[in-house]
């Protein structure tokens, strides 16, 4: 049964009058409740609301995804799970219910904000569209036990929330160690659980090619393999050791997409170009500039091999290739690399001069420039927009494309001056492969990048603060690169908690960010945590209330 989004429910009215009818007060930030992110404002109110074991949930048919996941936390006693009902059906007078409205009064704050009201009679959200109701839900499961019965109780309270920032990402390197689906399904989970809503996943590199494309078999026949797994202890690798390697098929990569969507997550291919291609050139014969056939590269780093820049054959494999990326993946995003690009190879190549002169370049770093907006066109031909690392400002921006920005921030800040979007992932405050403390952590790269560092993250510069390009800051990332991350739990260990100081950095207002709250609430997620079986870091000494930024 599907009703127009604008018709008000009896149950929906009624549960609103009761709780207006509540005394309620504004809480202090974190107070009330010990949920991350934090939401935007909480009014703390009289009473508790008792969960019934005939609980019901109301619901349009458009909040399939928001019902599904109330009806989990309702589902885990010999009862059963929870009955979902279609809008307009009354309340039970012998249930508990949850009354989800879409309610498009309220789409001024974003769709994916929401409302969630508390009585002792009831359980409200309401939401301009289903992200919305999807994240109040999330909202209600962490302000339930972790492991919920149907005897839980709910204080009561009202909350309007909404996020400050539209992209709260991750980004998962599959390229250096592949990761199955079943790995990132469960990382969206988690991801969701804190509001977060976009996956970037790094798909092809030096060290391995990890989509199925159906016009080059042999990307993932010969480059989706390499002939050593474990990394020394410098940034190379073992040039012996057990093969490494494993691809994702269409249906496999089908499956995931499905399920981020389920998830209100937006996962962003990754297709490196013109540089981190010798998977790619080691597969298909006359990619490179050298003409020779290389191996999947069996060490770290950057690599001297790229894309050939004055080689049309390069364009038709990658305009093949990104056609394939652009009908699988519903985004409108594709990101396109261009980071750590050598121009040895370019500056020795008969065909890469020819192109300088050509197109009237002055150089190689804008026959890089020329190079991506190429590749631009060719995908918004497909409907498309692409984002590149920030080195991609250095030739000249294609004239749509975003910027994520990792060498520090000044990469973002001129993107956003010239009117482009950015993300924000710099190395100081996102890479999450770099190690977590000083001393008694697993060696990695880079300097520690402590929880609190990562809370402290500011992800409008102060060059741009209460400037029109502020706004062009779209939201920040962090980088979960796998050179050394080979394992499951270590990814998952080499994220959390740290991933969800991010989400508040992501979600929560600028104003009201409170570490040592932060702290206190992070306490309370841990055990969502361990009943999802998800690995993480408890926080030590060197985590405390007292850290600096």
């Amino acid at each position: 049964m599907k009703l127009t989004m604008t018709i008000f429910t009896a149950a929906a009215l009624a549960l609103s009058a009761l709780s207006t009818a509540c005394r309620c007060a504004p809480a202090e930030r974190g107070a009330a409740l010990r949920v991350i992110p934090a939401p935007a404002s909480i009014e703390r109110c009289e009473g508790e609301f008792t969960i019934s074991p005939s609980a019901v949930i109301i619901a349009p048919e458009e909040a399939g995804a928001a019902s599904l996941r109330l009806s989990s936390l309702l589902s885990k006693t010999e009862e059963g799970p929870a009955s979902v009902a279609p809008a307009g059906t009354p309340c039970p007078s012998d249930s508990s219910c949850f009354v989800l409205e879409l309610d498009p009064s309220l789409a001024q704050a974003g769709p994916e904000s929401y409302e969630l009201s508390v009585s002792p009679e009831g359980v409200e959200l309401r939401a301009p569209a289903p992200a919305g109701l999807f994240y109040a839900a999330q909202t209600l499961r962490q302000m339930m036990p972790a492991e919920p019965g149907l005897a839980a109780s709910l204080p009561c309270v009202k909350i309007s929330d909404a996020p400050r920032f539209r992209w709260r990402g991750l980004m998962l390197d599959v390229s250096r160690h592949f990761f199955p689906k079943e790995f990132v399904f469960r990382m969206m989970e988690t991801m969701a659980a804190l509001k977060m809503n976009t996956l970037h996943i790094h798909l092809t590199d030096d060290q391995g090619w990890r989509l199925e494309i159906d016009a080059f078999p042999a990307l993932t026949k010969t480059g989706a393999w390499r002939g050593a797994s474990s990394p020394a202890d410098e940034l190379s690798m073992s040039p012996s050791g057990p093969a490494h390697g494993g691809f994702y098929t269409k249906q496999d990569m089908r499956e995931i997409l499905r399920r981020a969507a389920e998830l209100h997550i937006t996962v962003v291919p990754e297709i490196e170009m013109p540089g981190h291609a010798v998977a790619a050139i080691a597969s298909v014969p006359g990619l490179s500039c050298k003409g020779e056939r290389l191996k999947v590269s069996t060490r770290w780093g950057v690599h001297k091999d790229v894309y050939c820049a004055g080689s049309e054959r390069v364009f038709e494999f990658l305009e093949i290739v990104l056609g394939e990326v652009a009908e699988l993946f519903p985004g409108e995003i594709i990101h396109v690399g261009g980071d750590e690009v050598p121009k040895h190879n370019w500056r020795q190549c008969p065909k890469c001069q020819e192109r300088i002169r050509a197109e009237g370049l002055a150089n190689e770093e804008e026959l890089q420039g020329w190079f991506m907006k190429r590749i631009e066109n060719f995908l918004e031909s497909r409907g498309k927009r692409i984002i590149g690392w920030d080195e991609i400002v250095e030739g000249g921006l294609p004239p749509r494309a975003a910027v994520m920005s990792w060498r520090g921030m000044e990469g973002g800040i001129t993107a956003a001056l010239e009117g482009h979007d950015v993300v924000m992932s710099p190395t100081s405050h996102c890479y999450f492969d770099y190690m977590q403390a000083e001393n008694g952590e697993p060696r990695r790269v880079g300097r520690p990048i402590e929880l609190a560092k990562v809370y402290g993250f500011e992800p409008v510069p102060p060059a741009l603060a209460g400037t029109p390009a502020a706004e062009r800051i779209i939201g920040a990332q962090g980088n979960i690169w796998t050179e050394y991350i080979d394992s499951e739990e270590l990814a998952e260990y080499m994220t959390w908690p740290r991933g969800a100081a991010l989400a508040e950095v992501a979600w929560s207002t600028k104003e009201t960010k409170d570490y040592a709250g932060f702290l206190a609430r992070l306490e309370s997620l841990l055990p969502h945590f361990d009943a999802m079986r998800v690995n993480y870091r408890r926080p030590g000494p060197e985590d405390g209330a007292n850290a600096r930024f």
